[in-house]
């Protein structure tokens, strides 16, 4: 009889039970065949609940380690370094590209299959997506933006009690953007969609009270196929300010559409309760409303083959309008981006 399906813990249990039985009178027969096993088997278990050892579960070690705990910390050092600095081309750890370092290396051979078990039980890694970072930017002049220029932004808008508004803008796009889901081996999903340019542009902001620390949403979404403009950045502006009803700290990027445009400019010169910021080049992280494109673009609608633009803008302003309402969600982008509130 091939060994019964089951944890060791489980085993154990069954082992437990039958022994429990044939003491409470029932017959050894009638435990083995109520159990599924042998009468000799059961048997064997009323002599091992006997021993000192007992009935107690033995968990299979599993496999020999292939390489030494310093080993293991040896590699985990060598592919921080980047697989550049082993020959290939660009940063990919593959599972195959590890086995030939560990080859190389150890003189050990891995498939490259079981590469990938070793790197999450051993060294618990797991696959993930980069972050790409622009070359052009200065990290010097970045931690000096989050250390002591915000922190003097944040100080300067509680002494004139002004909202602090990080502002952004993005496009979505009747294209679905398409990410991985679950599905029967070897029937990849069929995501049926047009494959038109309409786009969608969007306008939005995270805003913090200077009093109470609170924070909420605002967005505005554009007509179908325009580009935000400057005349558009104004509109919200001020549409903003009626709803804050005071004065405003406004955070945003080097875009076109902001301070460089002669327009806004133009516009931030006449009520001079808004005061704007921009952020250090080539550091979106830094805007807690790019949270709001991953969120949205990347998990909510990711997949979603909308029918036309009418029916991407119902779902854009449904999904805004449940993360209004989720402050917890709000505070968590601009944790993502450490900034820190706290003055």
């Amino acid at each position: 009889m091939s060994r019964p399906y089951g944890s060791p813990s489980a085993l154990e249990h069954r082992r437990r039970q039958a022994v429990l039985a044939v003491e409470q009178g029932d017959s050894i027969e009638d435990v083995a065949r109520i159990h599924g096993t042998t009468t000799r088997s059961v048997s064997r278990w009323m002599q091992l609940a006997k021993t000192k050892t007992g009935l107690a579960a033995k968990p299979h070690p599993g496999p020999k380690r292939r390489l030494t705990p310093q080993q293991e910390r040896q590699l985990e050092r060598m592919l921080l370094t980047g697989a550049q600095a082993f020959g290939w081309p660009n940063q990919l750890w593959t599972t195959q590209r590890i086995a030939d370092v560990i080859f190389r290396k150890f003189k050990v051979r891995m498939h490259h299959d079981h590469v990938g078990r070793f790197l999450h039980q051993r060294l618990q890694w797991s696959p993930q997506k980069p972050r790409r970072r622009a070359r052009e930017r200065k990290e010097g002049a970045i931690r000096y933006w989050k250390s002591q220029r915000f922190p003097a932004l944040v100080k300067e808008a509680k002494q004139r009690g002004a909202h602090l508004v990080f502002l952004d803008e993005s496009g979505f796009m009747l294209t679905p953007t398409v990410r991985r889901t679950w599905a029967p081996t070897g029937q990849t999903p069929l995501l049926k969609c047009w494959d038109r340019r309409d786009r969608l542009s969007v306008i939005s902001c995270i805003t913090v009270s200077p009093e109470r620390g609170h924070v909420n949403f605002y967005f505005q979404v554009l007509e179908p196929n325009k580009n935000a403009k400057a005349d558009d950045t104004i509109a919200f502006l001020k549409s903003l300010r009626r709803q804050l009803g005071g004065p405003m700290t406004v955070i945003w990027d080097r875009s076109r559409i902001h301070k460089r445009s002669r327009l806004v400019r133009a516009y931030l010169e006449k009520p001079p309760e808004i005061v704007e910021e921009s952020l250090p080049g080539y550091a979106p992280e830094l805007n807690p409303d790019e949270g709001v494109w991953g969120w949205t673009k990347y998990g909510r609608l990711a997949n979603l083959a909308a029918a036309d633009v009418k029916e991407l803008q119902a779902r854009i302003e449904e999904e805004f309008e449940t993360l209004r309402n989720d402050r917890r969600l709000l505070r968590s982008f601009i944790k993502e981006a450490d900034l820190n509130l706290s003055v």
